[in-house]
């Protein structure tokens, strides 16, 4: 017993005190702030009435995000999701009107804040701003509905300052199938297109909310290594947000990175069971059908989904390098403002350091740990610049349309 200390003693100057670990994790992130995938505050400001000048980051504002939070959480640049709705009535009111309205949104918040949130096209644009402490701001489309089956809207998109678009929110478009959904079979050849253009203007693919049969379509068709902006290990968590281990394989040639959501359904070891238990609750009602909603409420009344910790998000990190490697994993929380949805512990902009710290406690190293708090998304920010530099030479804007599919 007396060599074990002894030699736990010698260790403590390498690997340091397990409970000064959070310590060394603010440290970390000093030297590589993180560049999150996913941060909803767009539309957290629109479902309160989207005044952004009366928004005050500073202050005591409802969700997740404040200036304060951000700051404490490590964070040195942010993808600002645009999310839109990808619903009928949203639909009738027109997908682009209120895409539009919520790149106002975003451009007004950087417009308030400009010393904390410049906007930043390039990644060497990134790399600048956060070298002077401040928050680099990108826009991530949440949804391939919102370009209305057009590439002129997506170049538009891309020129308003989107460097991402997810293929699909939660329900399948026109050209892309929805996770848990089966409409087209994958990518249409019109979806394969979009993400031809996607690779010609520089603008990331983001595969989180796709069907396999689309992650595997798109990573067939891309040029550029693509995104998962805000998702998890699927052999961990079975849900149908997450990424199967076959996809995962895939990211090492590609060159992509799978940024990891703090949203607990996503990380929850006890999914599968809770899981089963509602299919057979709810019966033939299958998800996004009539009743499925009410359904879910009431289960989950009785049957709350049991809560993840640090521990099980830290896990599906570590799964998603042990298929892909470590330069294929970044950091997507997905913060929406409704913190009950999320990892208890991970449920706040402050929060990041938390999960870093527990990354320390398993031996990650300095290296690692920068790779996944920017490195990663960096490079693929830096080779999807490059395909778009080389095929901007050599070709001009694409003119397909759905009609000829």
């Amino acid at each position: 017993m007396r060599r074990l200390v002894i030699l736990l003693t010698a260790l403590l100057p390498i690997f340091g005190h397990a409970d000064d670990a959070l310590d060394r994790a603010h440290a970390q992130l000093e030297k590589h702030p993180i560049i999150d995938g996913h941060n909803d505050l767009p539309w957290v400001i629109r479902e309160h009435g989207g005044d952004v000048e009366r928004w005050d980051l500073y202050g005591d504002v409802p969700g997740d995000t404040d200036m304060a939070g951000l700051r404490a959480g490590g964070i040195g640049g942010q993808f600002w999701s645009v999310f839109i709705p990808a619903t009928d009535a949203m639909g009738e009111e027109g997908f682009a009107k209120t895409q539009l309205e919520q790149l106002d949104i975003a451009r007004r918040i950087l417009d308030k804040y400009p010393e904390e949130f410049p906007y930043t096209g390039t990644a060497d644009d990134v790399e600048a701003a956060m070298a002077e402490g401040r928050i680099a701001s990108l826009f991530g489309v949440e949804g391939g509905h919102a370009i209305e089956n057009s590439l002129g809207a997506l170049r538009m998109y891309y020129d308003l300052g989107a460097r991402y678009m997810t293929l699909t929110h939660s329900q399948s478009n026109d050209w892309a199938d929805a996770a848990g959904q089966d409409e087209h079979g994958g990518l249409t050849e019109f979806g394969r297109e979009v993400v031809r253009e996607m690779n010609r203007l520089g603008m990331l693919v983001d595969l989180s909310h796709v069907s396999p049969a689309v992650m595997n379509d798109a990573l067939d068709v891309t040029r550029a290594p693509v995104i998962f902006s805000h998702s998890n290990a699927h052999a961990l968590t079975p849900h149908r947000r997450n990424v199967p281990d076959s996809v995962l394989k895939r990211m090492k040639e590609n060159g992509g990175v799978v940024m990891v959501s703090f949203v607990n359904a996503f990380n929850t070891p006890a999914f599968a069971e809770w899981e089963a238990g509602f299919k057979t609750y709810r019966g033939d009602v299958d998800w996004g059908e009539p009743g499925y909603d009410e359904a879910l409420q009431a289960y989950s009344a009785e049957h709350p989904l049991p809560k993840a910790t640090v521990a099980d998000v830290a896990d599906h990190l570590e799964h998603i390098v042990a298929v892909a490697g470590h330069d294929h994993v970044g950091i997507g929380a997905d913060l929406f403002g409704e913190p009950d949805w999320m990892v208890p512990a991970l449920a706040e902009a402050s929060d990041y350091p938390k999960l870093f710290a527990e990354l320390i406690r398993r031996g990650w190293s300095e290296d690692e740990l920068a790779r996944l708090a920017n490195g990663n998304i960096l490079r693929v920010l830096r080779a999807a610049e490059a395909v778009a530099a080389k095929l901007q030479a050599d070709s001009d804007p694409n003119l397909a349309t759905l009609d000829a599919d």
